[in-house]
């Protein structure tokens, strides 16, 4: 389901979006809007995962970081979203 979401922008940020658009990059202003929002997602998760990798560490605890444990802490940086 694509929901509708008006947002209102200064001229200079209407702007930048719209050269945005016309690299060709992006077929419209959602386009790249949606691109905004998918990164700033991976930048938190990303965030959060090196929280729980940190916090592991600090526990001197020790850690064995292997691909599946790598796939379950992504997982619970996802779930806290």
């Amino acid at each position: 389901m694509v929901a509708t979401m008006n947002i209102s922008l200064p001229e200079p940020l209407k702007d930048h979006v719209r050269d945005q658009v016309a690299t060709g990059n992006y077929a419209n202003p959602s386009d790249y809007v949606r691109a905004l929002i998918r990164a700033d997602r991976q930048r938190v998760e990303e965030g959060r995962l090196e929280r729980l990798l940190l916090e592991g560490l600090a526990s001197g605890a020790p850690v064995d970081v292997t691909p599946e444990r790598l796939a379950e802490l992504r997982a619970k940086a996802r779930a806290e979203s």
